[in-house]
């Protein structure tokens, strides 16, 4: 069977999107163990500040190379909306939980997200909901349950934590639904760049904070703060709008499902946390379910027309 161009260049997009939204997932969860690095010096707002003002730096350099104007006026409520939920509140809330709670309690509540991305997504965007999707997502989410369950420690968590957790994920969801109109008429850095800037606006009350730990943290907790900016948040969030602009919320959301399972290899690899089985079944049934989310139905072969007599 012959490969039509416009075939073609579906496939070579859905390539792109699939190698952007990869490097978004690995880069965030290699911001698990940096936060919790960072945080024993940082307090959860000064963490989120500095991060965001790294990766502002870092992306407003990009923008002068590449000379981005500035978004459309019709896109910058979205952006002001993104910005605020996505990069403000949900880095403020998310670094505050997991002062609080256990990290397989966080990976738990936080991915409740996804889901909450698929019902806005399905509701504000009209966004499809077919059956591979919402299968691949109950088989991430058990998957996620697993390692959360099996990496929970003893007495680790609190009311508080949980209610933060819970608190980034909603944002994080409203952050994803907000931006993904965004990307229609801004380039994706552009919303990304904007976005990273209303952040850091918004994160101007721990200012102090920042300057007065900055002083006393040691370099490896200041150097983790700055890979958080330029890395997982720079680098990753535009990669992330990248493909978003190229698919469906929802099945953006479900690709995150994969970040719990390279998390527990990172712990493996760079902490020494060996995981058990259950953490291992749970992080294969995480990238199982992206697999299912993120696959098509097989075309239908071409019915054959009757021979003439």
């Amino acid at each position: 069977m012959m490969t039509t161009p416009a075939h073609a260049t579906a496939r070579r997009t859905d390539r792109l999107a699939a190698g952007a939204a990869t490097v978004t997932v690995v880069l965030w969860a290699s911001a698990f163990v940096s936060i919790r690095s960072a945080g024993a010096a940082y307090s959860p707002g000064a963490l989120a500040l500095g991060r965001l003002l790294a990766g502002a730096v870092a992306l407003g350099a990009i923008c002068l190379v590449r000379r981005e104007g500035w978004p459309p006026r019709s896109t910058w409520r979205g952006i002001a909306v993104s910005g605020v939920l996505w990069f403000g509140v949900y880095m403020v809330a998310l670094n505050w939980g997991e002062q609080q709670v256990d990290a397989g309690t966080a990976a738990l509540v936080v991915n409740i997200g996804p889901i909450l991305i698929a019902l806005l997504g399905a509701r504000l965007l009209g966004d499809a909901m077919p059956p591979r999707l919402l299968a691949g997502m109950a088989v991430s989410f058990a998957g996620a349950v697993a390692v959360g369950l099996s990496m929970s420690g003893e007495g680790g968590s609190s009311v508080l934590g949980v209610v933060l957790c819970l608190l980034a994920a909603v944002t994080y969801a409203g952050g994803v639904v907000a931006q993904k109109p965004v990307l229609g008429r801004a380039s994706p850095l552009q919303a990304t760049t904007f976005g990273c800037l209303v952040g850091a606006v918004a994160c101007l009350p721990f200012a102090g904070q920042l300057v007065h730990e900055a002083a006393d943290a040691p370099v490896s907790a200041t150097l983790n703060m700055l890979y958080l900016g330029v890395f997982p948040t720079a680098l990753a969030f535009t990669t992330w709008a990248y493909a978003l602009a190229r698919t469906t919320a929802s099945r953006m959301g479900a690709t995150t499902y994969a970040v719990p399972a390279l998390v527990v290899l990172m712990s493996w690899l760079f902490l020494g946390e060996v995981p058990g089985l259950m953490t291992l079944a749970g992080g294969v049934l995480c990238l199982a379910g992206v697999a299912v989310s993120r696959s098509r139905p097989r075309a239908a072969a071409p019915e054959r027309e009757p021979e003439r007599a």
